[in-house]
Order: structure tokens, then C-alpha cells, then sequence
């Protein structure tokens, strides 16, 4: 149960963020918050669809079961329009751009963290960007083999193409930062639940007839 464990512990962090905003004592922070919290649950739905795919395909939710079962095909090769997907999504859970509309300070109060400054400011980011990392792993996990390397290169170690593939997925993370303006936030929430829960419904109703066609 790795993965589901995985999700459930990452999806505590929408509680810290509305505590956060609500012990503040300012409204500003706290409509921050609830901004921030409807964002991060809107995309969390997505997620949660379009990692079903690779649970139907791999058979199992164990990291390591998931990772093997791709040795012979990585699963962004048949799953390609799921990993479009998965990208946008945890841009906008971890507050990225162009969705970091929880700092966007230049049009809006900056959010739930307005009032904290110094370290509890400091730890609002450390969480963040740890959280960048753990979706990126989870990506290279999920769709990119884990360890397994690349053009059967084996020669160089599995931690180092699991670092080499997230090292470009956090580089990506910048790219997309330097390259999109920001979104406002009724396109931030009509991405959402308009196009990406859509299509990832859909993505999941055809791997699920893919798999019982196979079954079969």
C-alpha cells in the first residue's frame, strides 16, 4: 500500500496551511488559506484519477512492484497523455507556476504565510520545495522506471538515474517557472476541473477497457 500511504500522508499538509492562516488572527491570512486549500484539493481529485492507469497497468500500489513492472517499457511511453497531466497537476499542488496563486503577492495579499516571517516563514518554504521533490519522485516512480536506467546503460548505479531523472523534473519545475505568466485564479480552477478531471476520467475509463481487453 506504499503509494496510497504515500498520497494520504502528503494530503495532511492542506490542514497545516489552513491552521496556519486560520492562528494568524488576520482575515487576509485566512482567506489565503482557503484559497490555498480549495487549489491543492482541486488537483488532488486529478492526481488521484491519474495514477489509477498505472495501478490497473502495474497490478499493485508497492513502489517497488510498480518500478519493476516497467523494465522492459516505461510507463510514459503508453501512458503519455497521463504524464501531461500528472506535470500540470503537481504544479499546481505544490504551488508553482504558473499556479503559485498562494504567493502571489504582486495582485494578491501573499496567502496563509502574510504574518510569519524569519524561521516559520523559512519552514513554510522548506515544506514546499521537499514537497517539489517528493512529487518529482513520485513521477520518475510512476511513469520513468525509478532506477532502472535508460538505453540499458547498466553499468552506472540505480541512484543515480533515480537523482539524474528527478534532478530534470526539478529542473523542469524552473524551466516552466522562467518561461509562463501567472494564471488567475477562475483559469486556475477551470483548468482544473474543466479540462484536466475530465480528460483524466477519461484516460481512466479507456485504461480500464484496455485492461479487461488484454484480460480477456
Amino acid at each position: 500500500m506504499g503509494l496510497l500511504f504515500i498520497f494520504a500522508i502528503s494530503s495532511l499538509n492542506i490542514y497545516g496551511i489552513v491552521i496556519s492562516g486560520w492562528s494568524s488572527n488576520s482575515k487576509y491570512a485566512f482567506i489565503g488559506a482557503f484559497r490555498s486549500s480549495a487549489q491543492m484539493i482541486s488537483y488532488e481529485v486529478s492526481i488521484g484519477l491519474i495514477i489509477m492507469p498505472v495501478l490497473l497497468f502495474s497490478g499493485t500500489t508497492n513502489l517497488t512492484e510498480i518500478i519493476l513492472s516497467q523494465s522492459y517499457s516505461f510507463y510514459y511511453i503508453t501512458l503519455w497523455p497521463s504524464v501531461i497531466l500528472f506535470f500540470i497537476s503537481i504544479l499546481a499542488e505544490t504551488n508553482r507556476l504558473p499556479f503559485d496563486l498562494p504567493e502571489a503577492e504582486s495582485e494578491l495579499v501573499s496567502g496563509f504565510n502574510i504574518e510569519y516571517s524569519s524561521l516559520t516563514f523559512a519552514f513554510f518554504f522548506l515544506a514546499e520545495y521537499s514537497y517539489m521533490i517528493l512529487m518529482c519522485s513520485i513521477m520518475v516512480i510512476l511513469f520513468f522506471g525509478g532506477w532502472l536506467p535508460w538505453l540499458n546503460i547498466i553499468f552506472l548505479p540505480g541512484w543515480f538515474w533515480f537523482s539524474l531523472k528527478i534532478s530534470f523534473f526539478m529542473f523542469s519545475f524552473i524551466w516552466v517557472r522562467a518561461s509562463l505568466p501567472r494564471y488567475r485564479y477562475d483559469q486556475l480552477m477551470s483548468l482544473g476541473w474543466k479540462i484536466i478531471l475530465p480528460f483524466s476520467f477519461i484516460l481512466l475509463i479507456n485504461s480500464i477497457i484496455l485492461v479487461l481487453f488484454f484480460i480477456n
